[in-house]
């Protein structure tokens, strides 16, 4: 274990400073040693305690008075920063484990969460309602940890993204402030980490870099990332191995003012999920499903992002994503023979359909800047070909997403090394994509790198509709 005394360098941002979500802070250097981190972010024990018997009980109604502090306690007492720190211990290297002991060691052990054994609904559900309940009975302290209460994840996009999701259920309730959330990336693209200022990978060096990155967790600002809203409404079947993102809805809400005609089935089923990084089409599905299979199967062949990206290569050249010719199969195809594309544009509430390109195998709606492992594929534009196009500057907050096609693997590796651009589709409030049987028996789709397998019919349409959130999600931008 680290001496008290041990020192690091870090940054520290100004809290003052405004910012996009990809913009850069103002930084200056600050010593920061072990034990004043500590204070910064652990909680009185006397509330880390009753927070973690509420999360254990699953119950909030009673909170045993040994754990509670008598005549309550003020606000003085309460950190800088609050913070909880989520873990899945299943992503990249599967480092969960020897992280969870060492923020344990920087903070507390009862605001450390492995993800595997306290989901974020619960600590949403239990911990923070518990938190909310003894500030509402005079506890000034518990009060000014609910106002500051910071969030990190370890984890890769999918797991921040199932965090915010959860988080965002506050806004449904008007439970505010929503706690922001940060990054410790674990994953293997790591594309929400990258936007936000925290990096593509976790450092080698990961014991002090992992004081870093919480002491700067602690003094970034906030910046605002659109949520996307995806409904599926399909005519028969299940959704085969559907991400934990997407839930069965009770209701069909697809936008009744795009008639659905005679494509539209007669009895529907839905699902239901918010993506914060794209949703993709096609083949880049097919083979993250493969992917994910074999690594859910096979787990210790996944043993870091490394050996995960060479997985990963090879089974695109298996799926035919590089060496199939289109010819050769039917179900290898251009996307225009099953999909349809309709979308809002901004401040215009007529849907308008855009024509599919030929020959695309892949079709994607992106929402920030880094896709595929830090790469650009919207591109930087020139402002003559964005006025052109009818576009703007494209922003993780401006309400708008981006739409582009990759033609095969080929394509989308001179796309992901920057040499070209995607096939730029249509930049929109909303869409719809309409998929069609035929030779197509199932289509691949997936939402920030979580893949799933879609039935379809050769009678009725399975309709994909993406809306703004309402609400914005909270970052905190590590940069």
């Amino acid at each position: 274990m680290d001496a008290p005394t041990e020192k690091f360098v870090a940054f520290e941002a100004d809290d003052t400073t405004s910012m996009r979500g990809c913009g850069l802070a103002h930084l200056t250097w600050v010593g920061v040693d072990k034990e004043e981190l500590r204070q910064r972010l652990m909680m009185p024990e006397y509330i880390r305690l009753a927070m973690r018997d509420c999360i254990k009980r699953k119950d909030t109604t009673a909170i045993p008075d040994h754990l509670l502090l008598p005549g309550g306690a003020v606000a003085d007492m309460a950190p800088h920063a609050p913070m909880v720190v989520f873990i899945n211990p299943k992503s990249g290297g599967r480092h969960g484990p020897v992280l969870k002991e060492r923020l344990q060691q920087l903070m507390s052990e009862e605001q450390v969460f492995d993800l595997t054994e306290v989901k974020p609904s619960e600590f949403v559900q239990y911990g923070l309602t518990c938190l909310e309940k003894v500030a509402g009975e005079g506890d000034e302290c518990a009060k000014e940890c609910r106002a500051r209460l910071r969030i990190m994840v370890a984890g890769g996009d999918g797991t921040v993204g199932w965090v915010l999701g959860c988080l965002g259920e506050l806004n449904k309730d008007g439970t505010l402030p929503i706690p922001p959330v940060g990054v410790i990336p674990l994953g293997t693209g790591n594309d929400l980490s990258r936007s936000f200022g925290w990096g593509g990978s976790f450092p080698f060096a990961w014991r002090i870099a992992v004081k870093r990155t919480l002491h700067r967790a602690s003094m970034g600002p906030v910046a605002r990332l659109d949520s996307w809203k995806i409904l599926v409404s399909m005519p028969s079947g299940e959704v085969v191995d559907p991400p934990y993102s997407l839930k069965p809805a009770e209701e069909n809400e697809l936008d009744q003012t795009l008639d659905a005609g005679v494509d539209a089935p007669p009895v529907a089923k839905s699902y239901e999920g918010v993506f914060y990084n794209y949703l993709s089409i096609g083949m880049d599905a097919q083979v993250a499903y493969g992917f994910h299979h074999l690594r859910n199967t096979k787990p210790y062949l996944a043993q870091g992002p490394i050996s995960n990206k060479l997985i990963y290569s090879g089974f695109s050249c298996t799926q035919g994503w590089f060496c199939t010719p289109f010819a050769s199969d039917p179900g290898l195809r251009g996307l225009r023979n099953i999909l349809k594309i309709h979308i809002k544009k901004v401040n215009c509430s007529e849907w308008e359909e855009i024509a599919v390109p030929k020959n695309v195998r892949s079709v994607v709606a992106l929402n920030l800047e880094s896709y595929g492992s830090g790469s650009h594929p919207w591109g930087n534009l020139k402002p003559d070909y964005l006025e052109k196009r009818g576009f703007v500057e494209a922003h993780c907050d401006d309400g708008l997403i981006e739409i582009f096609a990759f033609k095969h693997g080929w394509h989308a590796s001179f796309v992901m090394t920057e040499l070209i651009s995607a096939k730029h589709i249509a930049q929109a409030a909303a869409v719809r994509f309409e998929l069609r049987g035929g030779d197509w028996k199932d289509a691949f789709l997936q939402m920030d790198g979580e893949p799933w397998k879609q039935p379809m019919s050769t009678d009725y349409s399975t309709f994909v509709e993406i809306k703004k959130v309402p609400f914005q999600s909270l970052m905190i931008n590590g940069v």
